[in-house]
This record gives C-alpha cells, sequence and structure tokens, in this order.
C-alpha cells in the first residue's frame, strides 16, 4: 500500500512538472481583456456622407448645460459688460465659502488669497504685474469681473470651462467680498 501511494505521489509529481513550460504562455481567462476586438466605427455606416467623418451637430443647436454669452469679447463688450450686466444670484444665492474655494483653486495662484495681487506665481517672479483689487485705476465691478472670467484678459486666460456660470457668478461675490475688505 505504501508503494501505491509514493508511485501515485511520483506520478501526480511528474505531471504537474512536465505541465509546466516555460516558453508557452499561460491561458488566458477572458482574452478580450488583453486584446480588445478593432471596429471599423464609421467606414460601413450609411449615416455619414463620405463614411470617413463624423457628422455635424444641426445648426442652431446647444450643447447641452451650455448657456451663451451674448457679450463679445472686446474692449466694447468688456465695457458693456461693466455697464449692463448684474449677477442673477439674490442675497440667499450667494455662498461666499464656496466663491472662496473656488477662488483659491483658479485665482488665488496669482491674486493672491487677499486679492492683493500677491499670489505664490508673483511672489516666484513667475508673472508680474497682478494688480490689487483696491487700486486707485482699477474700478471693477461684478460685470467687468464676469466679462474677465469668461474671456480673461491680458496674460490672464479664459476660466468659462473651467467654471460653470453659477460657479462664476460666486467667484464674482467672493472677488466683490476681497475688494470690500481692500478698500476698508
Amino acid at each position: 500500500m505504501k508503494s501505491l501511494i509514493k508511485i501515485l505521489v511520483i506520478a501526480v509529481v511528474l505531471v504537474a512538472v512536465s505541465c509546466k513550460k516555460d516558453t508557452a504562455p499561460n491561458y488566458q481567462f477572458m482574452p478580450n481583456m488583453y486584446e480588445s476586438v478593432g471596429y471599423e466605427t464609421y467606414s460601413e455606416s450609411s449615416a455619414f456622407k463620405n463614411g470617413v467623418e463624423a457628422q455635424l451637430p444641426a445648426e442652431g443647436s446647444i450643447a447641452r448645460g451650455f448657456i451663451p454669452f451674448d457679450i463679445e469679447n472686446s474692449t466694447e463688450g468688456y465695457t458693456l459688460a461693466k455697464e449692463t450686466l448684474k449677477s442673477p444670484l439674490d442675497s440667499l444665492s450667494v455662498d461666499l465659502e464656496r466663491g472662496k474655494a473656488l477662488y483659491d483653486i483658479y485665482c488665488g495662484i496669482c491674486h493672491g488669497t487677499k486679492g492683493d495681487g500677491q499670489g505664490n506665481l508673483v511672489k516666484r517672479e513667475k508673472i508680474l504685474g497682478i494688480p490689487s483689487y483696491d487700486d486707485a485705476g482699477r474700478a471693477i465691478n461684478e460685470g467687468s469681473i464676469y466679462h474677465t472670467i469668461y474671456y480673461g484678459k491680458n496674460a490672464m486666460g479664459s476660466y468659462a470651462n473651467q467654471l460653470k456660470e453659477e460657479e462664476r457668478w460666486q467667484v464674482v461675490s467672493y472677488v466683490l467680498e476681497l475688494k470690500a475688505n481692500l478698500e476698508k
């Protein structure tokens, strides 16, 4: 009986060793996880004119979640926004804590956390000439701030893609709060 167990153990070991080959790849379970199937996306569709390009959106359509801004990106547009554009947020909708969080993320690096134009990039002299919100020649209001956030101004780029409309107005409210604190 002992010899039969020894022969059986040796047979199992030999079978296990003989099945292992370092030169052969292992079995692949779910091979689509490793090698994806290629699809011809546009070539076989009759929905496209030439069979290879995507279609343009319908004329006059507006992307979901996008609200068009009717004031143009020009000096005249900036002046128009400064004179006519008012915040749609009422006093209950203004959330200065949220505005501060957004301001710190997007604006504070250049404009400083106090709005004094002394952000980290200015202190390290990576960007120069960022004015303080309370400078005498800088008569900013909510319309001019919103226009500047939407289109950018001078070396500042646009933040229209990073901030939704309501978030832009929250930042505008917080900037006006910073300006009021600096003017005290």
